[in-house]
């Protein structure tokens, strides 16, 4: 089985306890117990940290202290975000989402062989012109 990568939106969303498809869950369940990994990439803390200073989202503590209490309580991998993934974010193949974050995610997807856990419809119509694996949350 893929391992996998939870997009920005899937880390906040399971991190705050909210619901995910079943599918997606069913799919991490897989992963973990057969003994794969689910990853996050550290951009993705960036990430929450632009949308808590833009008031986008609202956290009961600063962003840096829920990404760490995330990281602690669900015992996920964090992704290695090399240069060289960061380079490739600048030339991904086809029609790639413009958000360099998501650039960022799928490169990273790329780079690794990981499927994206996402509900970012952008990440999903890439992937449906087969350049990076995903699975709808």
């Amino acid at each position: 089985m893929t391992d996998l990568l939870l997009d920005t939106c899937a880390v906040i969303w399971t991190g705050n306890g909210d619901p995910i498809e079943k599918e997606a869950t069913s799919r991490i369940e897989r992963c973990l117990q057969s003994g794969g990994k689910v990853f996050v990439s550290p951009f993705s803390a960036w990430e929450l940290g632009a949308l808590v200073s833009r008031a986008r989202l609202r956290l009961p503590i600063s962003a840096d202290e829920w990404f760490s209490q995330f990281m602690y309580r669900s015992r996920l991998n964090l992704a290695e975000l090399s240069s060289r993934t960061l380079v490739a974010s600048s030339f991904l193949p086809g029609t790639p989402p413009k958000d360099p974050a998501d650039r960022i995610v799928i490169a990273t997807a790329r780079e690794n062989g990981l499927a994206v856990v996402t509900r970012d419809q952008k990440i999903l119509n890439y992937a449906a012109e087969g350049h990076v694996q995903a699975v709808a949350c």
